[in-house]
């Protein structure tokens, strides 16, 4: 089932996100509605508090990215395989030079800027079956990461802007809260209180 993802301004998208258990209930049915919605939006990546949800839970399938000609094969392939449930997920460590990306959020449409991240992360995190794993990830990989998780802290990408450019795009911003853009998704306006 495809979920209305909210958009910039919900409170929601400001909340740190709270631990789940095992037993949250119908989670199988979330994870694979957090997909469906992830792909019907041409999508990276998706954290609960996109679809309304509070919770610490976040999904990523970088395959989209494997087809950069500027990535080596190995590179190309590692992201075309990576597709990953995150649950309850802690950064452990940050390392490696900051390098910037151009990166966008499903939740505000049509606003990219330059984002400065770590070239490599550690996470611990349970995935779908509720299997505890701490992985390292590194490049783009770690950034839809970052991204993601940043979500379930309650962080957006614009947070890491400079004051010069969130003044730039403030505009912007008000539009998308107030539900005045056009996406091809569905989505939820925090200042209409109706889904479109």
């Amino acid at each position: 089932m495809i979920l209305p993802i909210v958009a910039y301004g919900d409170p929601v998208l400001r909340k740190k996100a709270t631990d789940i258990s095992q037993d949250y209930k119908a989670l199988d049915a979330l994870i694979e509605n957090m997909y469906e919605t992830m792909y019907n939006a041409h999508g990276v990546g998706l954290a609960a508090p996109q679809i309304g949800l509070p919770i610490r839970l976040f999904i990523i399938d970088c395959e989209p990215f494997s087809n950069d000609d500027e990535l080596s094969e190995d590179e190309q392939k590692s992201l075309a395989e990576l597709k990953q449930t995150f649950i309850n997920a802690n950064i452990l460590e940050e390392t490696g030079d900051e390098w910037a990306f151009n990166e966008g959020c499903l939740s505000i449409p049509d606003v990219r800027e330059d984002v400065f991240r770590k070239e490599k992360i550690t996470i611990s995190f349970y995935d779908e079956n509720f299997t505890h794993q701490t992985k390292t990830y590194d490049g783009l990989a770690a950034r839809v990461i970052q991204h993601e998780y940043d979500h379930i802290e309650g962080v957006l990408f614009t947070d890491k802007l400079s004051p010069l450019k969130r003044r730039l795009i403030k505009s912007k911003l008000t539009n998308i809260s107030k539900g005045k853009i056009e996406v091809d998704y569905r989505m939820k306006f925090p200042n209409l209180n109706k889904k479109r």
